[in-house]
């Protein structure tokens, strides 16, 4: 239980900050390669690249774990807390099927490609795979989000039990 709740607290902080460093890493030695030495690494764009894919889409899911996506809330601001709570359900819905669509359609895409990549070799599958992965981790955080917004529906006022005790208390 302990290994889900931190898959569930951190995965996508480890998972960026492990893809960023070793885009750096192979940057970096490129750089000096280049520079330095005179030689240049054909694969470091190539891999470079790929790890950016990566890290855009493992990024998405972060966002939407976070809170952290751009949004226009001019709209609701015109309404209570409980109006926002269903303009944010409804704004996390059709971002819910979005994501189920580009999932779908690119596990389609995934399984067709029968490519590999020009400088690594690698199956262009592990590429293509990035916008599933990062998709399914965004529904599963979507998924998260909309039980935590219909909870606060049902609360309106968004006082749990311990919270009204300690209240009550003062």
């Amino acid at each position: 239980m302990k290994l889900l709740r931190w898959l569930d607290e951190h995965f996508e902080e480890y998972l960026l900050i492990i893809l960023s460093c070793f885009t750096v890493i192979v940057i970096f030695s490129q750089v000096v390669m280049r520079y330095v030495l005179g030689a240049s690494l054909p694969w470091s764009e190539e891999i470079a690249r790929y790890a950016f894919i990566w890290m855009i889409y493992i990024g998405v899911s972060y966002g939407v774990k976070k809170h952290r996506h751009l949004g226009v809330d001019a709209f609701s601001m015109l309404f209570e807390k409980q109006g926002k709570v269903i303009i944010g359900v409804t704004a996390n819905v059709c971002f819910l099927i979005f994501a189920v669509v580009i999932t779908y359609y690119g596990l389609d895409i995934v399984v067709r490609i029968t490519r590999e990549s020009a400088a690594l070799q690698i199956p262009m599958e592990w590429v293509y795979a990035a916008p599933v992965t990062g998709m399914v981790l965004t529904i599963i955080r979507l998924i998260q989000n909309l039980i935590e917004q219909l909870k606060t529906l049902r609360n309106p006022h968004g006082n749990n039990d311990k919270e009204q005790g300690q209240e009550e208390a003062i």
